[in-house]
């Protein structure tokens, strides 16, 4: 079984202000967790189904180097063994193997060309031990629609998470000289994303996660009021959306995809 994507996470410099943020821009209400002793915040679209958490960076983690961002959860059946094999393919461990109760095991790596994520065991709630995760969904206002990868090695990265977690190709697109390829990669549940080169921008390995809005326009407009950056759309992708990318308040680089409003 392929792994998936089963959360996202924003870690900031100011949560109370990133919840007002996210909430006016993407329609999430945010509420306490109920962990003891964390500030962590649950992010919940118009569905009700949870999506991801936000949490606040602590002093000691700015001091260690860590900076507005936000990352992806991939699935794993043992994680102290993708732990292993993560740096054994050259990959790091940026936060060991922990668990929380209730929650499940994870741990915070980065691929071989640096960039980061989580790798988690989730611990299914009592009442729903068979439950799925709905995250990501293609269609679903809220959640995370596309990952996308940009990394400084396009075909040595497409290897390693096609070997790690079983992603499949799904073809790809060509994006002009200096770029290369737009390369495709699915789940079992289909198309989840994509591998591209990090080379426009000299951008470093990162992960980009495009959540679902409306209508893209209202979206980029009180993004903007709101103190986002823009940087780069509204602009029109295979399907009919259109996305943008920005920067929020906090320094966090994000990203939206939606219809245009009529």
């Amino acid at each position: 079984m392929a792994s998936q994507f089963i959360w996202y996470e924003l870690l900031t410099t100011d949560a109370d202000a990133a919840q007002r943020f996210y909430g006016d821009v993407v329609g999430w209400k945010v509420a306490p967790s109920g962990q003891p002793g964390m500030d962590y915040r649950m992010l919940t679209p118009p569905d009700g189904e949870q999506v991801g958490g936000l949490m606040q960076l602590t002093e000691q983690m700015l001091q260690s180097g860590a900076r507005p961002v936000w990352l992806g959860y991939i699935s794993v059946p043992d994680v102290d063994a993708t732990v292993t094999a993560v740096e054994a393919k050259g990959g790091k461990t940026q936060m060991p193997a922990n668990t929380i109760e209730n929650v499940g095991r994870m741990a915070m790596v980065t691929d071989p060309q640096g960039a980061p994520f989580y790798v988690m065991t989730p611990t299914p709630p009592p009442a729903k031990p068979d439950a799925k995760s709905t995250a990501f969904s293609r269609t679903a206002a809220g959640h995370c629609s596309w990952n996308e990868l940009a990394t400084s090695n396009p075909t040595e990265a497409f290897a390693f998470y096609t070997d790690r977690f079983g992603w499949t190709d799904g073809g790809s697109m060509p994006m002009g000289e200096g770029i290369g390829d737009y390369r495709f990669i699915n789940d079992e549940t289909g198309m989840i994303g994509a591998i591209m080169s990090s080379a426009a921008g000299n951008r470093p390995s990162m992960w980009t996660y495009y959540f679902r809005v409306s209508n893209i326009d209202a979206a980029k407009a009180n993004a903007e009021s709101s103190g986002a950056t823009i940087m780069h759309g509204p602009q029109e992708v295979p399907g009919g959306d259109f996305i943008i990318l920005g920067s929020d308040p906090q320094g966090a680089m994000f990203a939206l995809l939606g219809k245009r409003g009529n």
